[in-house]
């Protein structure tokens, strides 16, 4: 399997797993992902270098987002102040479930944010989603807090608040890896 940056011309290959996600979802009972994800949106992500695509000849058999950026209103100025990355939108096709390729790519996360100079690798998971939450358990997350305030864009109640993170480090994910190496995020300080 190789990974690889996702590519402008990836973004209806991307919304269509997606899709493909949210109906595997939906008939499990859960709500994650009902809603449509905005092209512009995922454009805009795949642009900053940050959408990374697992492919199988020419099967795409999982995504991942690793950024800089936390969603707003999640971790503390503490938090923010500590070197880390975040995961979004990890997804593995149902032809590749059981296989262990999300486990993987989270190892793969941790490895090249580690790589960065990040000391943690953070996520926030469906609030509602109690599997999806053993599951990153089981692969070393430590469940940090679950925030269920609204979000600054509706200020709703949140949907996506179970924070969890893990210590970064040297993995062996088994991935042919084609991506460029990572931009250092450590912080610069004056002396």
């Amino acid at each position: 399997m190789i990974i690889k940056s996702a590519e402008p011309d990836d973004v209806e290959k991307l919304l269509a797993f997606r899709q493909e996600a949210a109906a595997w979802l939906s008939k499990l009972g859960s709500d994650q992902w009902r809603r449509p994800y905005p092209a512009d949106r995922l454009l805009r992500t795949i642009d900053a270098g940050t959408v990374f695509m697992v492919t199988e000849g020419d099967a795409t058999a999982a995504t991942i987002t690793l950024t800089t950026d936390a969603e707003d209103g999640l971790w503390t100025p503490q938090e923010l102040d500590e070197p880390s990355m975040f995961v979004n939108k990890l997804t593995v096709a149902r032809t590749h479930a059981g296989r262990d390729v999300g486990g993987r790519l989270l190892d793969w996360a941790g490895d090249r944010a580690g790589k960065a100079g990040a000391a943690w690798l953070r996520l926030d998971a469906w609030t509602t989603n109690e599997a999806l939450q053993r599951y990153y358990l089981r692969h070393g997350f430590s469940h940090v807090r679950t925030v269920l305030e609204g979000n600054a864009v509706n200020g709703g109640p949140r949907v996506s608040g179970w924070l969890a993170q893990r210590r970064t480090g040297t993995a062996s994910h088994g991935f042919k890896d084609l991506t460029v190496a990572p931009k250092s995020i450590k912080k610069i300080t004056d002396a």
